[in-house]
């Protein structure tokens, strides 16, 4: 698992990358780590990231129209671009 400091490098990374960009497509590669998705996943498809943020050791991308994407990278500690 990632500690606070592995957590607030890749927030950074990913705000730099991800800022004012669109997300074309979210993907759960296994539904079994999807804890709530309210509303469905699918809204955030194609809606910009505002900004990523660290809460506690969980990145969230703050999306338009105040939708957030909250990710905790768990055991494994990683994220994978498809």
């Amino acid at each position: 698992m990632p500690e606070l400091p592995d957590v607030t490098v890749y927030v950074e990374r990913l705000d730099a990358k991800l800022r004012g960009g669109m997300l074309h497509r979210v993907r759960v590669l296994n539904p079994f780590v999807l804890r709530t998705a309210v509303p469905n996943i699918a809204e955030a498809e194609g809606r910009r990231v505002a900004g990523v943020e660290r809460l506690g050791k969980r990145i969230v991308l703050a999306l338009e129209g105040e939708l957030f994407l909250v990710i905790h990278l768990m055991i494994a500690g990683r994220l994978r671009w498809l």
